[in-house]
């Protein structure tokens, strides 16, 4: 058997960042990291004033972790439609679902647990190019952020002598990753809207899917299950 050669202050910090081990530790992390998704729930409300407070208040006591909240108009002016992104637990996304539909405001939620969807956020960004050096070295950093725009398909929308604004819009992961790319040149100001999504398709076609695929399931693991010969039954 291989003895542990490190030192005893490092195996006590390795021991106490790791006490499982590392694959233990890792599948526990997996674990969490499952039962915390992120869940994306669209809301549509009534043109009342006040109905976007309800709605923060409901969230605010219950204690439920917001990534983000979006109203906008719809296709009908009677109606605003809330896009909103929790992180939690399928329990947690079930509470979230009852409350809002008992508020008197709310027509319809939808989750896009299930159903494939298409979401955007979008961000105006403005970034700094001065650089104290000189005219040919901010030049330089000015094509170097412009390089990184066309990169991730952003959009150079306003030029100043010191900054640029750039205009982004995609899912979370790509405006963060371009967030850190131009972190380093120095942002000045950044804004974002937050997400808004839409499911692919038809939802109910997708949700006739997932029922089926349900059902299905449910008929495959009652024919695995092991069938009892009447000879092992007790008389009578």
């Amino acid at each position: 058997m291989a003895h542990d050669t490190s030192p005893p202050s490092e195996r006590l910090t390795r021991d106490r960042i790791h006490p499982l081990g590392d694959g233990r530790a890792m599948a526990y992390h997996a674990q969490y990291m499952n039962e915390r998704q992120r869940h994306i729930i669209a809301a549509l409300v009534t043109n009342e004033p006040g109905v976007l407070a309800q709605v923060a208040g409901m969230f605010a006591a219950r204690g439920f972790n917001i990534d983000s909240l979006v109203v906008g108009r719809t296709e009908n002016p009677e109606l605003s439609r809330m896009t909103i992104v929790v992180n939690g637990d399928d329990q947690m996304l079930d509470q979230v679902r009852k409350q809002l539909q008992r508020l008197v405001p709310v027509v319809k939620v939808v989750d896009y647990v299930d159903v494939g969807f298409v979401e955007r956020d979008l961000l105006l960004v403005q970034v700094s190019t001065s650089t104290g050096d000189g005219k040919h070295k901010e030049a330089v950093r000015r094509s170097e952020v412009i390089e990184l725009a066309n990169l991730f398909r952003a959009r150079v929308v306003d030029v100043s002598r010191d900054c640029l604004m750039i205009e982004l819009a995609g899912t979370e992961d790509k405006i963060e990753a371009f967030v850190a790319m131009v972190e380093p040149y120095g942002i000045v100001e950044l804004a974002r809207t937050g997400v808004i999504a839409m499911p692919r398709g038809n939802v109910e076609q997708g949700q006739k899917r997932q029922t089926a695929k349900s059902a299905k399931q449910a008929v495959v693991e009652a024919e695995s299950r092991p069938t009892v010969d009447p000879k092992d039954l007790p008389p009578g």
